[in-house]
């Protein structure tokens, strides 16, 4: 191992090899691929065009930034992307309203992401995100983790279609009879492939585990999608005809377009308060997804310190707000560190050398369109289920036998995933904690943090519709 990438990442003293480094930073890569296609998508309404284009390029290049951030900066093996809770949020407020100039709110949702950007960084640079952070109380730090690992199981199953939108009972298992009804055997099994495979790579992940191999996930993942392109018999799709007008798109909307967007204000006072009330609620998801997933992937890292806190959690605020403040100069709506970077440490990473891996394979899919498309849902939700089930063992150390802690934490944690939101969790663990703190003359000064955010959610939640 070269001493100076040793020593500079610091690999030994984390009982890390660079190998494990890499395998963690594929791992994390083809976890979270779906982002390549989903922020754009999800940004534009999925209108493919020059915006579509646009938002390709810029979500692209703000993942590469923020994930260096993490690397170089952080030293953690996290990686950022465009945060999967906002981007839909974006088009809601900015670009469905101004669908017949839709570049005009584009633009204008560009602005408020870089002045939430800005906030973000000035509470990171003083140490506020810090404080608060280390302001919640314990009950809500052991049962983020395990609420984000429920997240991450549900977000994986739904990618495989195990679970599936019910109209009646809201979800429900996969329906194989119904797949399979009438078909022919080979088209009743491209029906039920993604379901089977995705549940063979989860028991191929716990049975590598057991045996002690490191490398299970990213062995099931490639498994899985070996076997899924052999057995359905088909094949990636490779188009690299657009590269270049997505890239010539980006120039001319895109990039330092948010310098266009001072519209936003325009339309007296009504404006700028919704204008403001917007920085706000970018300002509070942003926050509250980040310190969710940095107390959940830094716990599944045994990377916490002796308060129970992340490590390098300054440095780790810092490369976020740099991350969300770049990447709306760039074109693009709020970067978060993601979940999915769990996944990575599942399989080893415990360095930043795990994120320019990462942040390697985001800057090929800006000349390889196709490259993260290559790897099937199916081959990547086994592993984010897989990580759920380890994220859910902090939850045991939550003292159930009193209902203040209880309560809260058990809200925290079916919150996120019942909502599809980390922030919602966290928010309704606070106003929970801060009711029954109060009530019962538990209630400290240290918990004026938590009552603060309760407040600002509740005007969030009757404010601005989720």
């Amino acid at each position: 191992m070269n001493k100076k990438l040793d020593k500079f990442f610091m690999i030994s003293d984390r009982g890390s090899s660079v190998k494990t480094e890499i395998i963690g930073g594929l791992t994390t890569f083809f976890a979270m691929a779906y982002i390549v296609v989903t922020a754009p998508n999800q940004i534009t309404g999925g209108v493919s065009g020059a915006l579509w284009n646009a938002v390709y390029i810029a979500s692209l290049l703000a993942a590469v930034v923020g994930t260096l951030l993490y690397a170089f900066y952080a030293k953690l093996p996290f990686a950022q992307a465009c945060g999967v809770g906002l981007c839909p949020f974006f088009f809601v407020s900015f670009i469905l309203p101004n669908m017949l100039d839709p570049i005009k709110g584009y633009q204008e949702g560009l602005l408020i992401v870089l002045i939430a950007g800005i906030v973000f960084l000035l509470l990171s640079v003083t140490g506020a995100r810090k404080y608060i952070a280390r302001s919640l109380p314990d009950c809500l730090k052991k049962s983020i983790p395990a609420g984000i690992g429920l997240f991450i199981a549900l977000i994986g199953f739904a990618n495989a279609n195990i679970i599936v939108a019910s109209p009646f009972t809201m979800v429900q298992l996969f329906d194989f009879h119904a797949a399979i009804d009438g078909l022919s055997f080979f088209d009743a099994w491209k029906a039920i492939a993604p379901v089977v495979l995705a549940l063979l790579g989860l028991f191929l992940i716990a049975i590598l585990e057991k045996k002690g191999i490191k490398s299970a996930i990213i062995v099931s993942i490639l498994s899985v999608t070996v076997l899924y392109y052999l057995t359905t018999w088909t094949a990636p799709n490779f188009d690299f005809a657009s590269v270049g007008q997505a890239f010539k798109d980006f120039g001319e909307l895109g990039f330092l377009g948010a310098f266009k967007g001072f519209s936003v204000f325009s339309g007296g006072i009504s404006a700028v308060v919704n204008a403001i009330v917007l920085i706000i609620t970018f300002c509070l998801v942003d926050m509250f997804d980040t310190i969710g997933t940095l107390y959940g992937t830094a716990a599944q890292a045994d990377m916490l310190d002796e308060n129970g806190d992340p490590q390098n959690i300054d440095a780790s605020m810092t490369a976020d707000s740099i991350a969300t403040a770049s990447g709306s100069l760039l074109g693009t709506s709020t970067c978060t560190t993601f979940v999915e970077s769990a996944s990575g440490v599942a399989a080893g990473a415990r360095t930043g050398l795990a994120s320019v891996v990462t942040a390697i394979c985001f800057a090929l899919c800006l000349f390889l369109t196709p490259l993260a498309l290559i790897v099937p849902a199916c081959a990547t939700a086994p592993a984010l289920i897989y990580v759920g089930v380890l994220m859910l063992k902090g939850f045991s150390k939550v003292d159930m036998s009193d209902p203040t802690e209880a309560v809260p934490a058990f809200l925290t944690l079916v919150m996120m995933p019942l909502t599809y939101s980390i922030s919602n969790g966290i928010a309704i663990g606070a106003i929970a904690y801060t009711v029954t703190a109060i009530a019962t003359g538990r209630f400290k000064k240290r918990d004026l943090i938590v009552l603060a955010i309760g407040i600002l959610f509740l005007i969030r939640f009757f404010t601005i519709s989720v």
